[in-house]
């Protein structure tokens, strides 16, 4: 349970005043509390208070010095009830809305003080309440009277109460501890003492479990039956005060309870079946909690407190966002709040069994469809109405929401229908039909005089309509239909139904009746009108509209153009709206005829009248009249009747109601009762109605016997008449019999007297009667039973019947007769003249046995004569006629009859039949017992020209494969193929070339045929290699066809749409060549086109065409580009005006071209474009008025205008102004390069001097370069390059400018720079030997005098260097200088001055003798083994000397041959150059590749470049997990990291929190790389260690939502379902954030309290996990919250310091604070015993000794540094 505080809706006060009561009335809308003032205040369901009223003392005119104790809501939300310390209770009449008035409804004066208060929700008008006595009594509303439910046996004090959460029972606690239950009903928990709490239960609630907490600090759960359940103890806890309050969410599952300064929240848990602490919630300064209150809907939690101050909260499971348009809250497993996120509009979708919901659906953005393990629950958004039912389900159901009122559930062929706001299915159905226009449902509620009516007609076959009563649960009506039902639809009464078959006709179905009428035939379009019975119909060009469906022949027609689209009723019109192609038009209905309908509904039968008066006489007006008139004489409403038949031109009718309405006024004024109850009217309205029995009833019963047969009589009832006489023994019955028979025999009903004769028994007067009305038949039956009675009967009188009989074909009877007189042969005779071959046959069965068989063959032969083949079959078999009867069972296409017949004939008889059957059955299309029968007749070949006529190939193909040779079947094959080419029939000539794998053939038939489709179909499927040039064929073909849209589709199958775009371009179709452009090129090739298309049209009708097509932007471009600019503006103003700046651009640019500059300047400057206008001026010279621009528009140019026309001056060689310039805008460094371009090196050495110190170093550099390089040109062959003179020059003017430098710097006192800068002379610079002497003897001068302490390496240096120039005696004499006597000495010796040395040597002996031995070993050896020393000395002075190499490749871009020169010159160069080149990629955002520098070669150990290296690997760490270079990158960020910490561990005290900082980079590089590394081994278990360890270093590098996502799936993946459901939760948290711009100081953290994950890591700005894996998270998490039995928190382990348990990822115990060593392969704590140290002289490194050997196994290296390694055993 998740609770966020929401908002204070009430500020706490600066001292006490406590909050006493918080209710919120279970609709939801209303929020009441109160607090010490007496003042309640009302808050709407967000917290935003809308009203408050102050309460009233029990007595009027007594003080306010008394305490609201409770409060509580009624039932209905519209009470509150307040109990208050001046022994009253309050009942206030608040409303619905917020307006209405508030008024004190009841009121229960009690005579002690009233304690608290509740309100059963299964009570409405019954107050619960208790009392300072001990009693706890029941306040009636009904009767304002107070009822004692009962009392504590010892009065004591009632400190609180509540109710159970059916509202069926209450409970109450009282001030002793003690806790008393009362049930309302008999089947509710018993009534009595429930338990005895140890303190005063303060804080009492009901929910799953009883809660009850007081002032010992515990928290004690208890069940139904008084038992505890659980405690939660937390006494020895002191920041936990003593409990005031308690809670229960509206499920029961949660609990909170109240305290100090905080509140407690308990969860129960159904896995394990017991109660949670699921959270705390600290509010400081809050002081005791004083009251709850939980919205009934269980989003909110309100929390009061003893400082006044009231908080919400929102309080929930988890939420989630479906489709973007709504969002869940799930408050509870079995309550989900569901808002659509765009309206706010809520509904509270709620499982009554307590069953966790599991999904959730919502379609057409309305209707909810939820599931529960055990339920289905529906729901209605816009009417709030919702529905639970038991439901078992595949999980495969459809639903439908045609209805409003209904949902319909289609599972497995059975419709379930569900009415909103029902918790029962209200009734089912089997249909395989389930389409929206194949069902129709109908729920009618009770309305005045019409009953509810709730019906559905579907179908149960495609020719068959059902029509259901849900309320009956039995069939109302069953249609058998002709023809297939493709539409159908009921009434909004259910008293009709409309259905349309497939042949557009359409019928009308009366339900009550059970008649069915065709209304219309060729029916395109029908449809009820909305609200009424009238029907609207469409048969092609005419509306057709019944007004009354009880004159189904009176309809009224329009004609129309177009179609029906809709019926559309509102505002008092109805419009039927034609689509009529372009204009849609409406034709209005006739809303009067419309109205009579809903009169008529509405039993308002004068308003009828007053519709129908107005009207013309119509068919459609004489319908309702005859419709009004019948429903009149149904309600006894005789007046209206009357007006009715008047109306229509009934004289008769409305004479005969006008006389009884007569009648009825005199009865009425007799009697005083109705005139509709006189029995008068009542008889004679049944027999208006012709319900003769109901007349006689209501007569007789009033004892009118003489008028009931006087009106049988009247109407020649006779019958009925003399039943009735002889019924009351009437004394006029026989006269009455008299009488019927003399008109009977008067009016020539001579067969019903003869029925009153034989009646009467005699016989005789019948038969004449009988023959004299022409009915033989009753004649001879009177013969017949004259016989049996033993009455002679004459024989001419028998011939007379006999004869009679035949004259009138009555030849079975007369058989019969003949029978019954005992005369067979005449009867037998009768029989089969009257083919009354089943009499015949039985009678010669009984008289002549051997006729049978020739009977039998006769009714046969008849048989088939009247085409009753299938009947003469088993005749002719008993007559033996085999081959009659195979015919006959072949004609009636009785085949297997037939066969069996056949097949007990020999073959010679049953083998041309079958031949015979087989065509038959081929005409049938029963071509599998045709093949059957072609092959038992010995025609195969008939069998496959048979079926490939059909089209069965397959079937064709395997009788000819089974029954024909190859050569015959390929034959046969192929030749009906052509014929059906030959026919049209295409297809399936292509099954026969395909069948005998001729498929080239096919394809030529359809290229043939011009059907390229099926052409190219065939090509793909049996020449794909060909399919491209085939679509290149095809279109090239069709385009020369001159069908162009056919060709472009296969150009584009070709993937070559350019040609189709070609194509039209070539025959002028631009705008087909637009669109295929747009539609496979994209917009630049549509603009391509269009710009095509405009060139071609050309000038202002190009640009106006690129307009027309919305192509602005374009006809600018366009415009701009053919000079068109005028035009261009124009556009731009009307529709682009951004584009305005950049055609003043190109303008001023065209302009420019044309040398119009003041004009270009113009149109520069309205581009915002100064500095153009200014380059412009710059490359024509005018640099006045340049400058002039810059300083007016652009004044940061100045400098440039500036240095421009001081590169103007240096290029006419006008140096001394251009340097002048130069520094005027500040660019010393232009001057200096001006001077070195022109070889001024003493002009460019001043000037920096001057302005650039710094640069004079590499410019003194670059002069001993270039001095060096033109005295290498000097020395070089003339025709190497130049004359040596020239070149020569040059080196001795760059001399001089050198030897000027060092002066200058001697001057200024720079005298180790001035040194520096004379030994920077050398031989190759030039070849004046004295000025090279001077200089470097000025360098010995100087450093002898100035710069002493580098004496000895210059005097050495330019030793070496004079002895390379053969200047030995000046060698000698600098070392003899420094009394370095014995190098002077060498110097000497190498020039072969022997004397000079032995002069040296005079000055000591030692000297001397090395002398003399040189001198004897070499002979007086001179200057050739002086020149070669020389060269040595001189090449080691070059390396010395050499070093900028690297540098300048660097310069140069090139890196690689950079660093490797670098690594040869040494590593302060290596490592400048490294870190350098690392920054440059850095910055450039190739982290990955700078890492791969900074591994590979040096990386300083220098503070300002930590940053440096720490972003490096923060984002080499961020990486995404998909990147394929992650890992090597990883690996080279862990090699450079490792130098870097190294380092930093040499010195401990230096960088202490940047070493801190790196290290942890290291480490998280370190697992990161581990952890794709045992991916990709596919070892589970090390991949959910390692993701959990990296959980430790969550970071701005590493992304919290990545991180956690990837640790809890890798736990689901090994089985760790708690880890993986904890970590999962966190990932859809920070997810969460993301979306919400939250930072992690609002995640919940309680998972987390005693882990080492940091809580305070940065929320990432972006998404690190795709869409699709946050879904799965998301359903993942869903699915195991709602599993009670699934774990739901982190691992743990035991601690193997203190024995506790802790978390299992965590490397410190969080009881005891002992740090656990990680595992250098995944970071995990390494379990007891399993610790090893695997490398010696390592001990800091250990390792879980299974997941070592693991690794090493597979990778034989150790993890943390790479080197070589053993397993462990």
């Amino acid at each position: 349970m998740h609770v966020r505080h929401s908002k204070t809706i009430l500020p706490p006060t600066e001292g006490i005043s406590k909050v006493a009561s918080l209710a919120w009335a279970p609709n939801s809308r209303r929020l009441a509390a109160v607090t010490a003032d007496r003042i309640v205040h009302l808050f709407d369901d967000n917290g935003e208070r809308k009203d408050k009223f102050s309460t009233k003392p029990s007595n009027a005119q007594g003080p306010k010095n008394y305490a609201v104790r409770s409060m509580a809501f009624s039932p209905d939300s519209t009470k509150l009830a307040i109990a208050q310390s001046d022994n009253i209770v309050f009942v206030y009449k608040l409303g619905v809305n917020w307006g209405d008035k508030k008024s004190i409804c009841n009121k229960f004066l009690q005579a002690s003080p009233v304690t608290c208060v509740c309100w059963p929700s299964t009570r409405p008008h019954e107050v619960v309440f208790g009392l300072a006595e001990g009693r706890v009594k029941v306040g009636q509303l009904k009767t304002n009277k107070p009822a004692r439910l009962y009392e504590h046996p010892e009065g004591s004090y009632v400190v609180s109460v509540c109710t159970s959460v059916d509202g069926g029972s209450i409970l109450s606690g009282h001030a002793d501890g003690s806790m008393w239950r009362f049930g309302f009903e008999d089947g509710s928990a018993p009534s009595g003492r429930f338990a005895q709490h140890p303190c005063v239960p303060y804080g009492l609630a009901w929910g799953h479990s009883i809660v009850a907490a007081g002032n010992d600090r515990k928290v004690v759960f208890y069940g139904r039956d008084g038992a505890v359940v659980q405690t939660f103890d937390y006494s020895n806890e002191k920041s936990v005060g003593p409990f005031t309050s308690a809670c229960f969410n509206p499920s029961g599952e949660t609990c909170a309870v109240g305290t100090k300064d905080r509140f407690m929240l308990f969860t129960y848990s159904a896995r394990r079946g017991a109660w949670e602490e699921s959270g705390t919630k600290v509010v400081d300064n809050m002081l005791s909690v004083t009251s709850f209150g939980w919205k009934p809907d269980g989003s909110k939690l309100a929390v009061g407190a003893l400082c006044g101050g009231v908080d919400l909260y929102d309080t929930c499971v988890r939420k989630v966002v479906y489709r973007s348009a709504f969002e869940y809250t799930y408050v509870s497993t079995s309550q989900v709040i569901v808002k659509r996120i765009a309206t706010g509009s809520r509904i509270v979708l709620k499982s009554h069994f307590g069953y966790a919901i599991n999904k959730i659906q919502v379609y057409d953005d309305r209707f909810l469809v939820g599931r529960t393990a055990e339920t289905l629950l529906c729901g209605d958004m816009e009417t709030c109405k919702l529905s639970e039912i038991p439901w078992n389900g595949s999980g495969q159901e459809r639903f439908f929401f045609d209805s409003q009122q209904v949902c319909m559930v289609y599972n497995a062929g059975e419709l379930s229908l569900v009415e909103y706001g029902r918790n029962e299915v209200i009734g089912t159905c089997r249909t395989e039909h389930m389409s929206p226009f194949l069902i129709s449902v109908r729920i009618n509620e009770a309305r005045g005089d019409f009953a509810s009516s709730k019906k559905v007609a579907y179908l149960l076959d495609l020719h068959t309509i059902r029509v259901h009563d849900l309320e009956t649960t039995m069939a109302a009506g069953t249609i058998s239909h002709d023809s297939r039902i493709d539409w159908l639809e009921l009434n909004e009464r259910a008293s009709h139904l409309l259905f349309r078959d497939k042949k557009r006709r359409l019928h009308l179905y009366d339900i009550a009746k059970a008649e069915r009428t065709t209304l219309l035939s060729y029916c395109s379009y029908v449809q009820w009108v909305p609200g009424s019975d009238v029907v609207v119909a469409q048969n092609r060009g005419n509306l057709c509209v019944w007004y009354s469906i009880s004159a189904p022949d009176r309809v009224t027609q329009f004609p129309i153009r177009g179609e029906v689209e809709d019926i559309e009723r509102a505002n008092g019109r109805t419009e039927v709206v034609v689509d009529e192609g372009i204009n849609t038009v409406s034709y209005a209905l006739d809303e009067q005829l419309i109205d009579f309908g809903s009169a008529l509904e509405a039993k308002d039968y004068d308003r009828a009248v007053d519709i129908l008066d107005p009207l013309e006489k119509s068919p459609e007006t004489e319908a309702m009249w005859s419709r009004l008139s019948s429903l009149a004489l149904d309600d006894s409403k005789l007046h209206i009747a009357e007006r009715c038949y008047a109306a229509m031109g009934d004289v008769a009718k409305s004479r005969y109601l006008h006389k009884l309405l007569k009648a009825g006024q005199r009865a009425s004024a007799d009697t005083g009762a109705a005139a509709a109850d006189a029995y008068e009217v009542k008889a004679k309205l049944a027999i208006l109605s012709n319900q003769w029995s109901v007349a006689e009833g209501i007569l007789l019963d009033q004892g009118r016997v003489d008028e009931a047969i006087q009106m049988f009589c009247e109407a020649h009832r006779y019958d009925d008449a003399i039943r009735v006489a002889e019924s009351k023994g009437h004394p006029e019955t026989e006269t009455l019999r008299r009488n019927h028979y003399q008109w009977l025999v008067a009016t020539g009903q001579e067969d019903k007297a003869g029925d009153l004769k034989r009646n009467e028994g005699d016989l005789m007067a019948a038969i004449s009667l009988y023959l004299k009305g022409g009915v033989p038949g009753k004649a001879s039956d009177a013969i017949v039973l004259a016989n049996d009675s033993g009455t002679p009967v004459e024989g001419g009188l028998i011939d007379t019947v006999s004869n009679a009989l035949a004259r009138a074909g009555m030849n079975e009877k007369a058989g019969d007769f003949y029978e019954s007189l005992g005369k067979p042969v005449q009867a037998l005779e009768s029989y089969k003249q009257g083919k009354a071959f089943s009499r015949a046959v039985e009678l010669s069965r009984r008289e002549f046995p051997s006729e049978v068989k020739n009977l039998e063959g006769l009714w046969g032969d008849w048989l088939v004569s009247m085409r009753q083949h299938d009947a003469a079959i088993n005749h002719f078999v008993e007559a033996g006629e085999s081959i009659k009867a195979i015919e006959a069972a072949l004609e009636c296409r009785q085949w297997n009859k037939a066969v069996q017949i056949m097949e007990s004939q020999p073959r010679e008889v049953s083998q041309p039949f079958y031949g015979k059957l087989a065509k038959q059955c081929e005409a049938t299309g029963s071509y599998n017992e045709a093949e059957k029968y072609y092959i038992r007749a010995g025609m195969p070949q008939a069998a496959v020209q048979m079926l490939t006529n059909a089209g069965l190939f397959d079937q064709a193909h395997k009788v000819a494969v089974s029954h024909l040779t190859d050569s015959e079947a390929s034959t046969l094959y192929t030749q009906r193929a052509r014929e059906l080419e030959q026919e049209g029939r295409l297809k399936e000539a292509e099954k026969m070339y395909v069948s005998v794998r001729e498929y080239d053939l096919a394809i030529q038939m359809y290229k043939d045929a011009r059907e390229f489709d099926n052409m190219v179909r065939l090509v793909r499927i049996y020449r794909k290699d060909l399919l491209r040039e085939t679509h290149q064929h095809l279109a090239q073909q069709l385009e020369s066809d001159g069908i162009y849209k056919q060709a472009e589709t296969h150009y584009v199958e070709a993937s070559d749409w350019k040609s189709a775009v070609q194509m039209y371009r070539s025959h002028d179709m631009w705008d087909d060549a637009l669109r295929v452009a747009k539609l496979h090129g994209g917009i630049n090739a549509s603009r391509q086109v269009a710009y095509a298309w405009a060139v071609s049209l050309g000038g202002d009708e190009g640009a106006q065409l690129l307009t027309k097509f919305g192509l602005v932007e374009q006809a600018i471009e366009y415009a701009m580009e053919t000079g068109a600019f005028g035009h261009a503006f124009e556009l731009s103003e009307a529709s682009m005006r951004q584009k305005l700046p950049e055609v003043h651009l190109k303008y001023a640019m065209f302009l420019e071209d044309e040398g119009r500059f003041k004009e270009a300047e113009d149109e520069f400057i309205k581009a915002g474009k100064p500095k153009e206008a200014i380059e412009m001026y710059t490359h024509q010279r005018e640099f006045t008025f340049a400058m002039s621009i810059a300083e007016r528009y652009e004044p940061s140019a100045v400098n440039d205008v500036t240095v421009a026309q001081a590169q103007a001056h240096a290029e006419a060689k006008e140096f001394g102004p251009a340097e002048s310039l130069f520094l005027k805008a500040k660019h010393p460094d232009a001057a200096v390069r001006m001077y070195k371009q022109n070889s001024m090196w003493e002009e460019a050495l001043r000037v920096a001097e001057d302005y650039l110190p710094s640069a004079v170093p590499e410019l003194h550099a670059q002069l001993v370069a270039s001095v060096g390089g033109r005295a290498s040109a000097a020395e070089a062959p003339v025709g190497a390059g130049g004359g040596a003179g020239a070149a020569g020059g040059g080196a001795d003017d760059g001399m001089d400018a050198i030897v000027g430098h060092a002066k200058r710097l001697e001057s200024t006192a720079n005298f180790s720079q001035a040194v520096d800068v004379y030994l920077s002379l050398t031989k190759d610079m030039c070849s004046n030997l004295d000025t090279l002497e001077h200089a470097w003897e000025s360098a010995v001068r100087l450093a002898m005098t100035r710069c002493q302490d580098r004496t000895a390496s210059v005097v050495a240096m330019v030793s070496a260097r004079l002895i390379d120039i053969g200047r030995f005696e000046q060698a000698a004499e600098i070392q003899e200088g420094i009394d370095n006597l014995r190098e002077a000495a060498d110097a000497y010796i190498l020039g072969g001055l022997w004397d000079k040395a032995r002069a040296i040597g005079n000055r000591d002996a030692q000297i001397s003798e090395y002398v003399e031995s040189r001198y004897r070993s070499e002979g007086g050896g001179g200057a050739a083994d002086a020149i070669s020393a020389s060269a040595a000395a001189a090449s080691d002075v070059a390396t010395a000397a050499g070093g900028r190499r690297a540098e300048e490749l660097a310069d140069a871009g090139e890196w690689d041959l950079a660093l490797q020169q670098a690594a040869v010159e040494g590593l302060d160069v290596q490592a400048k150059l490294s870190i350098q080149r690392a920054k440059q990629l850095a910055q450039g955002g190739r982290c990955d590749e700078a890492a791969r520098i900074l591994a590979t070669n040096e990386a300083p150990n220098d503070l300002q470049h930590y940053d440096l290296y720490m972003h490096i690997a923060e984002t080499v760490l961020a990486l995404p997990t998909e990147k394929a270079f992650r890992e090597e990158a990883l690996q080279h960020s862990k090699t450079f990291l490792h130098k870097v910490v190294n380092r930093m561990n040499e010195n401990m005290d230096m960088h202490n929190e940047s070493r801190i900082k790196m290290t942890k980079l290291l480490e998280a590089c370190h697992y990161s790389a581990n952890l794709l590394r045992c991916k990709a081994e596919g070892w589970d278990d090390l991949v959910a260690k390692c993701s959990v360890s990296l959980c430790r270093y969550v970071s701005s590098a590493l992304p919290a939502d990545s991180v956690f996502f990837d640790a809890g799936m890798a736990c689901m993946h090994v089985k760790r379902y708690g880890t993986a459901f904890v970590m999962l939760n966190r990932f859809l948290d920070i997810i969460e954030a993301i979306d919400e711009g939250d930072s992690a100081s609002a995640l919940e953290n309680s998972d987390f309290v005693d882990t080492d994950i940091p809580y305070d890591f940065p929320i990432p700005t972006n998404h690190a996990v795709s869409e699709e894996k946050r879904e799965e998270a998301r359903e993942w998490v869903l699915s195991v919250s709602m599993e009670a039995e699934m774990e739901q928190s982190l691992g743990q382990r035991v601690c193997g310091h203190c024995g506790s348990d802790t978390y299992e990822g965590g490397l410190k115990c969080h009881h005891c604070q002992n740090t656990t060593d990680a595992c250098i392969v995944s970071g995990a704590p390494i379990p007891p015993g399993e610790r090893v140290a695997p490398i010696k002289g390592r001990p800091e490194i250990t390792a879980r000794k299974a997941d070592w050997n693991t690794f090493i196994a597979k990778f034989n290296i150790e993890p943390w540094t790479g080197t070589l390694a053993n397993p462990v055993y």
